[in-house]
């Protein structure tokens, strides 16, 4: 009974967590911590929801199963889609949007569903943010954090090496985690910064 309890306390706490941290302009990281400039952060939500937007004129499923993040000018996809022409021309779409720096693509082709996976998937991705909640050394509110079957990507900006370091620690207690990639970009690499 104890062990349901932790799972159920666990994704509720992923549940509140995503929706404290979407920030002013829903890119996912609170302006008040984001060392981008407000014009940069304007830009990068406008992007964000112009892409999702096409996305979803395009083909109406791709608003729930693609996962857009935009940092400074730098695009980043996840999710699952049922043929390997649909990665491509979702891929294509994001080049196409205006302001477009690079596009990392994580999309993956979908298998069939399993309630076990995706339970499982849930579970990686509170655990990890409940980790980086509880650490000190991490701004949790600067990333984000999406786990497609076993293989979770963390997006967000981290104020100095030791911050990236410590992501990547706490990533690699989780038990259930198979492969964890990282598109976590250094203050020092914005094209704009807050003074």
């Amino acid at each position: 009974m104890k062990k349901y309890f932790i799972i159920l306390f666990l994704f509720l706490l992923n549940s509140c967590v995503g929706s404290s941290s979407s920030g002013l302009f829903g890119t996912g990281v609170s302006i008040a911590l984001d060392p981008r400039t407000l014009g940069t952060q304007i830009d990068d939500s406008i992007m964000q929801k112009n892409l999702v937007a096409r996305l979803a004129l395009n083909e109406k499923k791709y608003f729930i199963k693609i996962s857009v993040k935009v940092l400074d000018g730098r695009i980043f996809l996840a999710g699952k889609v049922d043929e390997s022409e649909e990665k491509l021309t979702i891929t294509k779409m994001a080049w196409e949007t205006k302001g477009a720096r690079s596009v990392k693509n994580n999309i993956i082709v979908k298998e069939k569903f399993s309630f076990k996976r995706t339970a499982i998937d849930v579970l990686i991705t509170s655990q990890l943010r409940a980790a980086l909640i509880l650490n000190k050394n991490v701004k949790s509110a600067n990333f984000n954090i999406d786990t497609i079957n076993k293989k979770t990507y963390v997006f967000g900006i981290a104020h100095n090496e030791n911050e990236k370091i410590e992501i990547i620690q706490e990533a690699k207690q989780i038990v259930d985690l198979e492969d964890l990639v990282t598109s976590i970009l250094m203050v020092s690499e914005l094209s704009r910064q807050r003074e």
